[in-house]
């Protein structure tokens, strides 16, 4: 019998009932993705403060990379990101030569000897670009920085928008990681969306990117979707399993119309309640668990043995802009309009605006337009929900060796937070732990370490 098709138990419902009663169903809060989070950026940060934190990167150190490519040739209606719609190449062949020329600023700051551990290409669609612009955009990077020895080069790849030529350029260029978007299979939903994307161009794709040895694969999807049923995303679910990736995002599809008026067409209505969106991640977090995927953190799936796995079992994962990551560089240097750079010091982002960005690069300028300078407290707190998000717990010993907290002062926040949870977390002097039955609502548990004043950002559902 489908899972889909199962009556839930009266354990499940009694444990449904538990959540609601603690705001699962109608609390707002961050992904945590960073601390604070973006809405709580400022113009503290601009572009001399962003150069002296480059400049203050060890010699020889490895850091990571983010370039953002913000177009796309069609606005799909679900997506919140920084993204603009264009009909043809001459505005994405405008930006490369900005891309280029914010990289050599970069390289005239950055120490010598410095490596990259990790390169991503994001957006948007960089597959947009054809196959000579890749090449023109990789070796601009790598004048700046070699990848490390055991680098990993990922690139998000639209399968409507790629080809063997493409595809050729990438793998010459040393991508070792190929991430794609799915969303959902179903093609009413992607109707509704405003993504149509089907099972077959996406194996196609897939099949293509493994014939050139690029054996890692990264795939997102969606849960919460309009008109999606337990039964469609068990039937997405399985179709998605039988392309094997090696990693997978189960994301909730944060209906935020007044941040992305796109997503206005989307109808409203039409979307799960918040018990639904429960158990429609439910369903895919089973499907991938007996398929043999170990849980990462609170959204993300790996086979045993990948990257994520192994930093989870030794207790190094941590969580970024792309969500979790093996990555144990200190420094993410984003490059592109609306990137977000992280350091020891603060996080720093270009302007979000393309023409203004290209603005300042031409005049040999840094576009950074805000960001956060970290407060010993920021870090304090910074660490605990990340070891929330990715650990499901907090070890006390870990933090009163990095920060000047004791062990006491750490107990009594334990406690508060464990007392505003009816008791259900386990507070000791070794640790604040999240057991398994609480995890879904891990980030409302991580919002109790939040300093920051939430009355004005507007964040998605808990779940």
């Amino acid at each position: 019998m489908p899972i889909w098709a199962v009556a839930p138990s009266s354990t499940n419902m009694n444990n449904q009932q538990q959540l609601a009663s603690l705001g699962l169903f109608d609390a707002k809060v961050p992904r945590y993705t960073s601390y604070p989070t973006a809405p709580h950026f400022s113009n503290d940060v601009e572009t001399g403060k962003f150069g002296r934190w480059i400049t203050a990167i060890p010699p020889g150190s490895e850091i990571s990379l983010y370039l953002h490519v913000p177009f796309c040739s069609r606005l799909c209606w679900f997506c919140a990101c920084r993204t603009q719609g264009t009909t043809s190449i001459e505005p994405v062949q405008a930006y490369l030569e900005t891309l280029k020329q914010e990289l050599r600023i970069l390289k005239k700051s950055l120490p010598a000897d410095v490596s990259l551990s990790r390169l991503h290409w994001g957006g948007g669609t960089p597959t947009l670009m054809s196959a000579e612009m890749m090449t023109d955009l990789a070796s601009a990077v790598f004048e700046v920085a070699p990848l490390s020895e055991t680098a990993e080069f990922s690139v998000e790849i639209d399968p409507n928008e790629i080809d063997d030529a493409r595809l050729d350029a990438l793998a010459a260029a040393g991508m070792n990681r190929a991430s794609i978007g799915i969303q959902d299979f179903n093609e009413e939903i992607q109707k509704t969306i405003g993504r149509l994307q089907s099972y077959e161009v996406t194996k196609n794709a897939i099949e293509k990117i493994r014939d050139r040895g690029i054996n890692s694969l990264n795939a997102d999807i969606l849960y919460g979707l309009p008109n999606q049923t337990n039964e469609r995303i068990t039937e997405s679910v399985q179709k998605l399993l039988s392309l094997s990736p090696d990693r997978v995002a189960l994301y909730g599809y944060a209906h935020v119309p007044w941040m992305a008026r796109r997503q206005s067409m989307i109808p409203s209505d039409q979307l799960p309640t918040p018990q639904e969106r429960l158990e429609l991640f439910e369903t895919a977090r089973k499907l991938f668990a007996w398929d043999g995927y170990a849980e990462i953190g609170i959204d993300h799936f790996a086979l045993k043995g990948d990257g994520l796995e192994s930093a989870q079992e030794a207790g190094k994962l941590r969580r970024n802009f792309q969500g979790y990551t093996d990555d144990q560089a200190n420094v993410l240097i984003g490059v592109g309009a609306s990137s977000i750079s992280r350091f020891p010091q603060g996080y720093a982002q270009n302007d979000a605006s393309t023409s203004k960005h290209t603005s300042a690069v031409r005049k040999g300028q840094f576009s950074t337009a805000r960001g956060h300078s970290f407060s010993e407290d920021d870090l304090l707190r910074g660490r605990i929900i990340e070891a929330l998000m990715c650990d499901f717990k907090v070890s006390t010993a870990e933090i009163t060796r990095d920060f000047d907290i004791s062990t006491a002062k750490l107990r009594a926040c334990f406690d508060a937070v464990n007392n505003a949870f009816n008791g259900l977390l386990i507070a000791s002097d070794e640790m604040l732990f999240i057991p398994e039955a609480v995890r879904p609502l891990t980030r409302i548990i991580a919002r109790h370490f939040d300093a920051y004043d939430m009355s004005a950002a507007q964040h998605s559902s808990a779940i």
